[in-house]
């Protein structure tokens, strides 16, 4: 296996590029979604691309290329990858519509009554749409094709 630059590992450097590269790619398109350069995208989850797609995808992408499609890595890889892209689309992203409406029932209980039951809001973006997942397994392929 080739060295890489980070920790002598190729394929780790794939994974760092494609992580890296989806965070990028939020604080650029945010730019024209929101006509401004807002760099808190470049740590917040959520949005697109998904780094968390993008990184195991550009995983099992890479172990393909240099292990080949019947090695056992690969096929974990792509079993990660599976679970991974499912959780960003199914749990995580429930778990944010859930925040999202227990942060309005809190904002209405505290118009009403003046109490203060929590002082910070709960975040709401953690999951992705499938569209979000899909342009993360997108990217995490080219990076790969591209590195490897």
């Amino acid at each position: 296996m080739e060295n890489g630059i980070i920790a002598g590992n190729k394929i780790f450097d794939v994974v760092f590029v494609a992580l890296f590269s989806a965070q990028a790619l939020k604080v650029i398109i945010s730019l024209f979604t929101e006509r401004r350069l807002n760099f808190r995208k470049f740590l917040d989850t959520g949005s697109m691309p998904s780094s968390h797609t993008s990184s195991v995808v550009s995983l099992a992408t890479a172990i393909g290329i240099k292990q080949g499609l019947q090695s056992p890595l690969f096929a974990l890889s792509v079993v990660l990858a599976v679970v991974v892209m499912y959780d960003a689309t199914g749990v995580r992203r429930a778990a944010g519509k859930q925040a999202s409406v227990l942060n309005k029932i809190v904002s209405n209980i505290k118009k009403r009554e003046g109490y203060a039951i929590i002082e910070e809001n709960l975040k709401e973006f953690l999951g992705h749409t499938p569209l979000e997942v899909f342009g993360g397994a997108v990217l995490g392929i080219i990076v790969a094709f591209v590195m490897c």
